[in-house]
C-alpha cells in the first residue's frame, strides 16, 4: 500500500495576520505589507536583518537586551516570516531580487522615519544590508555583518542565461518542487545552522515553521531564487567607509570562518570578532556575547551610541 506524504505545513490562503503575534505590526511599503516589531528608544536606530529560511523571530533572545541602550526595529524579509508574499505579474526581480531588497529596507526606514541607522545583517541578511549601504549610503552609519554572505552562496549566485529561461518556463512545477524540498528539510536547513543542535526545540522549529502557512510561501521562495544573480559585491566593498563589525561563528559551515576573515580584511574601516561555541546564529547560540560585542561597538563607533 502507498502511503500518502505528510508534508510540516498547515492549510494554504492563511494570513500573516491570523499568525501575527501581540507584538507584530505591519505597515505598506514600495506595495508590500511588511511585518516587524519595534522596542527601545534611543539612537542609532538598530535595524536587525534575518537571514534565510528564517524572520524577525531569529532576534528574539537579543532584541529586549539591546532595545535598553537604543532604538531596535526587526523586520521579516520578503518571502519570509509573516511579511505579505506578493506574486509577480511582469519580472520577478521588481520584488524579490537584492537589489529590490536593499530598495525596500531604505523605503521602511524613511516610512518610519529612522534615520542614520546601525545595518545589522546575518547571512543572507548581511547580504541585504550590505547592499542597502552601498545603494542608500546616507541612511546608514555603521554595519555589524553576522556570517554575512558575500562570497559564496544561492544569494550571489547566477543561473547562466540559459538554465534561467529553462527554470522560469517551469512555472508550477518549480513552485511544487520548492514546496516538496524545502517542506519536507525545513527541520534539517534550521538545524544546520546551529553548533549546539541540542538547542533546537521543537517549539523553535515550530515558530520558525509557521512561514509554511502564508499563503504563496512557496511561490514567492521559487520567485526570491530565480531572482538571485551575482552582485560581485567583492568589487564594491572598498567603497564602504562606514564602521564595520564583521562577526563570525566559530564553527559555521554555511559561511566558512574563513569567508568572514576574508570579509573584514576587504572593507577598510572594519574589525573581527570569532565567536566560539556557535555555528551559523550567534545571536541564537550566544546572544549575551552577542550583546556585549554590539554594544560596545555602536558604543565606540557611532553618534549617539551609549
Amino acid at each position: 500500500m502507498r502511503r500518502s506524504l505528510r508534508l510540516p505545513w498547515g492549510r494554504a490562503g492563511t494570513t500573516p495576520e491570523q499568525l501575527a503575534e501581540p507584538d507584530s505590526r505591519f505597515v505598506e511599503v514600495n506595495g508590500l505589507r511588511v511585518h516587524y516589531k519595534l522596542a527601545g528608544q534611543g539612537t542609532p536606530p538598530l535595524i536587525l536583518m534575518h537571514g534565510s529560511f528564517l524572520s524577525a523571530y531569529s532576534w528574539r533572545e537579543v532584541m529586549t537586551p539591546l532595545a535598553e541602550h537604543t532604538q531596535v526595529l526587526a523586520f521579516d524579509r520578503p518571502a519570509f516570516g509573516l511579511t505579505e508574499r506578493q506574486i509577480p505579474t511582469q519580472d520577478p526581480a521588481s520584488r524579490y531580487s537584492a537589489e529590490a531588497q536593499a530598495d525596500l529596507t531604505a523605503a521602511l526606514l524613511e516610512r518610519l522615519g529612522l534615520n542614520n541607522v546601525v545595518l545589522v545583517g546575518n547571512s543572507t541578511g548581511g547580504t541585504i544590508a550590505l547592499l542597502t549601504a552601498l545603494r542608500h549610503p546616507q541612511r546608514v552609519q555603521a554595519l555589524v555583518l553576522v556570517d554575512a554572505m558575500v562570497y559564496s552562496g544561492y544569494a550571489i549566485s547566477e543561473f547562466p542565461p540559459r538554465v534561467h529561461r529553462m527554470l522560469r518556463a517551469m512555472g508550477p512545477v518549480g513552485t511544487w518542487q520548492v514546496r516538496l524540498m524545502i517542506g519536507g528539510l525545513h527541520k534539517t536547513i534550521i538545524r544546520s545552522f546551529w553548533y549546539d543542535k541540542t538547542r533546537v526545540t521543537p517549539d523553535l522549529l515550530a515558530h520558525y515553521r509557521r512561514a509554511l502557512r502564508v499563503a504563496n510561501w512557496d511561490r514567492a521562495l521559487w520567485e526570491l531564487i530565480l531572482a538571485s544573480h551575482a552582485l560581485h559585491l567583492e568589487e564594491q566593498l572598498a567603497s564602504i567607509q562606514v564602521p564595520t563589525l564583521v562577526i563570525s561563528g566559530e564553527h559555521d559551515r554555511t559561511v566558512r570562518l574563513a569567508e568572514s576573515v576574508r570579509l573584514a580584511g576587504a572593507l577598510p574601516n572594519a574589525g573581527l570578532v570569532i565567536v566560539p561555541d556557535c555555528a551559523h546564529l550567534p545571536h541564537e547560540e550566544q546572544p549575551e556575547v552577542f550583546v556585549r560585542l554590539v554594544t560596545d561597538f555602536i558604543r565606540r563607533n557611532c553618534s549617539g551610541g551609549r
